[in-house]
């Protein structure tokens, strides 16, 4: 029955397809980003205002 209704329906699957994987990958962005050390993002943010990061003294 289900197959008899979707062949009737002119659906484009590669624009159905593109639009799962697009929400699909923001899902898993978002998940990584609240899953992460908050302590971490606090110092990479910090990091190029730091003046105290030691440098490169090698020429």
């Amino acid at each position: 029955m289900f197959k008899h209704i979707l062949a009737g329906a002119d659906i484009n699957w590669m624009a159905i397809f593109a639009l799962v994987t697009f929400f699909a990958l923001f899902a898993i962005a978002l998940v990584a980003i609240f899953a992460s050390d908050k302590k971490y993002i606090q110092r990479m943010a910090h990091l190029p205002l730091d003046d105290d990061a030691p440098e490169d003294t090698q020429e």
